[in-house]
């Protein structure tokens, strides 16, 4: 199998699609540092199922996108496409029949990358086993960058082991060993698995026995039971048919009073009609009585209000007369007292006049005894 084609468009400083075809023999890429001869390898080992962003010295796997420069924006997409010739059917068994394979990968921004092989969308890992098959890989020796040839010659055993199997094509087969191993492993667990749930269900099989012997004497029982109900149904239907007749006698019965009751109604309302036609006279009537009524009360009331008012003049006037007893029977007493008054001052001056005739007699006694003197 030998690479013929690698186009990119939006990777890194690729920013327009670019077609860089792989000529048998010789084919080399010059231009001053920067130019980007870089990113070709870069390209070629991410499209090869790189996926350490470190190894594509960059600071997250969003960077390889062709981030934009001041007179161009910022791309969305990034996608590499690497063409395989497999004319010599070189290929592992599933792409063998193809004549050209061709691999590509892309990445949006924020959403991760995908990988197809001839337009078909596959899985990282198949384009992995892929090159590994063909004995190369995104991080094959075969693809040498800027001091890779100082860490070969300083790489530790195990790193050299890995170079040489590569370079001897057993590289595939090492990985694929390595899955089998993980799949056999995991046969391994899925049959310790299966052994616990074969355990499980036999338990559950002595359970769903149990059950059965259960199921076996409910289905007997409810047997029985569906007899007993049906007996006991057929009787409570006897019973409802008796019922039935006895309640079509009580309706009859109910229906002939219910007819009675009917022409009784019919009665009472011709009745009711009839005296509905007299009802506006006796509304008249009960009115005039009413209005009779009315009158009557207010006459009751102004009459009862007459009567408290001459009640209340009555009273005032027989405390007044009370009062004109009480003042005359005080005046009476003062009159007698009067009267006993004048009596006593009569006859003090009574005794005063006799008093001033004894005093006249005194002085011309006394005179006449100075004149013998």
């Amino acid at each position: 199998m030998k690479f013929t084609r690698l186009r990119l468009s939006g990777f890194k400083s690729f920013v327009e699609p670019t077609e860089l075809l792989i000529e048998p023999g010789l084919t080399g890429v010059v231009g001053p540092n920067g130019c980007g001869k870089s990113n070709l390898l870069e390209a070629l080992r991410w499209v090869m199922g790189e996926n350490s962003y470190k190894n594509m010295r960059a600071s997250g796997m969003d960077d390889v996108i062709f981030s934009g420069t001041a007179a161009r924006p910022a791309r969305n997409m990034a996608e590499v496409t690497v063409t395989l010739d497999n004319g010599g059917r070189k290929a592992p068994a599933q792409f063998n029949e193809l004549e050209a394979i061709e691999i590509a990968r892309r990445i949006e921004r924020d959403a991760g990358s995908a990988y197809r092989i001839n337009g078909r969308d596959v899985r990282a890992r198949d384009v992995q086993l892929l090159f590994a098959d063909v004995s190369t890989g995104a991080r094959s020796p075969a693809l040498v960058r800027q001091g890779q040839i100082g860490e070969l010659i300083n790489a530790k055993p195990q790193a050299r082991r890995r170079v040489l199997e590569e370079a001897a094509g057993i590289a595939g087969l090492h990985t694929r060993r390595h899955e089998a191993e993980l799949k056999l492993k995991a046969a391994e667990t899925n049959l310790q698995r299966l052994e616990d749930v074969v355990a499980q269900l036999e338990s559950q099989l002595a359970s769903l026995k149990r059950q059965a012997r259960h199921a076996k004497k409910y289905k007997q029982l409810s047997a029985d039971i569906r007899r007993f109900e049906a007996a006991s149904l057929y009787l409570a239907w006897a019973d409802a048919k008796e019922a039935v007749v006895r309640e079509q006698s009580l309706l009859d019965e109910i229906t002939r009073q219910l007819a009675e009751h009917t022409r009784m109604l019919a009665e009472a309302t011709r009745r009711r009609d009839e005296i509905s036609e007299s009802l506006p006279k006796l509304r008249e009537t009960e009115i005039v009585r009413a209005a009779a009524l009315q009158r009557l009360t207010t006459e009751r009331q102004t009459l009862d209000e007459e009567e408290t008012r001459i009640k209340a003049r009555r009273s005032e006037i027989e405390s007044r007369v009370q009062q004109a007893e009480r003042d005359l029977a005080r005046e009476r007493e003062t009159m007698r007292d009067t009267s006993d008054v004048l009596e006593r001052l009569t006859e003090e001056e009574e005794l005063i006049k006799a008093g001033q005739g004894d005093e006249a007699t005194l002085r011309e006694e006394a005179a006449g005894g100075a004149g013998c003197s």
